[in-house]
């Protein structure tokens, strides 16, 4: 029987095809790139897988983690508030008042403050055998003071001098959550009801 080569193919004389013979160049070469493909498309496959699973976690993330996320590091209003407090100064401020106009034992004076507060108090005082006083300091640059005091009388002559203590409770704008105490002295001219006074204490706002 007769054979003979067309091409690539092993054909006999009849055209009848037979098994191709084996290229072993083309196999071992195949073989050795296979050996390298399949590692890198092992790797690209896992590279895809983990993306795809980062994506989806990523979908079906609940919007309260985020917001919950976000809360731990934003400040409340009650963090605020407590900052604010944490504010103190020590005060030492003078004062001198001037009678804007009496009633019976009450007599209501007005007058700038200097020191560490800088302002205008405005006081009623109910002057006794002792001296209580309810006053408003209105600060430079806004805001307001409030609160209270009582001082003991040391004379009944024309200069009376008094000394006792303060109480801040209160006040608007900067000053809204201040409290405070302190010491207060001072002199009463009588003649024209003028006021002279000096505080030492703290204040927390």
């Amino acid at each position: 029987m007769r054979q003979h080569w067309e091409g690539r193919h092993f054909m006999t004389q009849h055209g009848r095809p037979i098994r191709r013979r084996p290229e072993r160049g083309l196999t071992s070469a195949g073989a050795a790139l296979a050996a390298i493909v399949a590692p890198v498309a092992t790797v690209a496959t896992v590279a895809v897988t983990a993306a795809a699973a980062v994506a989806a976690s990523d979908m079906t993330r609940t919007p309260g983690t985020a917001s919950h996320t976000q809360g731990t590091t934003s400040r409340t209003p009650g963090d605020r508030a407590r900052a604010r407090a944490a504010r103190t100064l020590t005060v030492n401020d003078n004062g001198k008042l001037h009678l804007l106009h009496a009633s019976g034992s009450v007599l209501s004076e007005e007058g700038p403050v200097s020191g560490t507060l800088l302002g205008t108090a405005r006081v009623s005082l109910n002057v006794g055998e002792d001296v209580t006083a309810t006053f408003t300091i209105h600060a430079r640059g806004g805001g307001s003071i409030v609160g209270h005091g009582s001082a003991a009388l040391h004379s009944a002559g024309r200069y009376s001098s008094f000394a006792g203590s303060l109480t801040v409770t209160g006040g608007t704008g900067r000053y809204a959550h201040a409290h405070g105490a302190g010491r207060l002295y001072g002199t009463l001219e009588r003649r024209y009801d003028e006021v002279v006074f000096q505080t030492r204490g703290t204040l927390d706002y």
